[in-house]
């Protein structure tokens, strides 16, 4: 079995549940992705890291045939991204693939060094903004918005599973890539749309 087949059987074992749902967004559906499920499986998290890797060897190619750097940093909005980049960095550097990774507070804290960011994002870093599930794909160009705020740019969007169909329209008027590592449909579902 392939890693992405692997992974799309993790989700449908783990992350997926049938039934009557309301989103985030108060549209109504018969199906519902918490993929946090899978990231914070220690089995889960690795098959997530493996397709990510992949994504981000690409994503390093082609940067190279244009002469830019590579991706050099992982994160976004908590707490979607949280175990995603976290877990993707752990296991790129047991590989000798070193990421910094961090996490985009909701609000700005008030004390201590303040402000959305908590982690190691640098100016200038090539970032990978993943996610657990994305639908409109909000969260994750919200991060990309604040990463560029940051002094970095924000060169793809990488969410387990890209439940909506939408993201990547929004993500490519930002001039994003947009790289789900899972679609609704591969879970033999329908995208949600915007």
């Amino acid at each position: 079995m392939s890693t992405r087949d692997a992974l799309i059987a993790h989700l449908l074992e783990h992350s997926i549940r049938t039934g009557d749902f309301t989103l985030k967004s108060g549209r109504k559906s018969t199906w519902f992705c918490d993929a946090k499920q899978t990231a914070c499986r220690a089995e889960g998290i690795l098959l997530v890291a493996d397709a990510a890797l992949v994504e981000i060897e690409a994503l390093d190619a082609a940067a190279a045939n244009e002469g830019v750097g590579p991706i050099t940093a992982i994160g976004g909005l908590t707490a979607g991204a949280d175990p995603v980049a976290f877990g993707i960095a752990a296991v790129a550097a047991s590989r000798g693939r070193f990421l910094r990774s961090f996490s985009i507070r909701k609000e700005s804290k008030d004390h201590g060094v303040g402000g959305r960011l908590a982690g190691a994002l640098l100016p200038g870093d090539r970032v990978v903004i993943t996610e657990d599930t994305v639908t409109r794909g909000t969260s994750p160009l919200e991060a990309a918005s604040v990463v560029r705020a940051l002094g970095a740019e924000a060169v793809a969007v990488l969410p387990i599973v890209d439940r909506g169909g939408t993201c990547g329209a929004a993500a490519g008027e930002e001039g994003i890539e947009f790289r789900p590592l899972v679609t609704a449909p591969d879970l033999g579902f329908p995208y949600e749309g915007p």
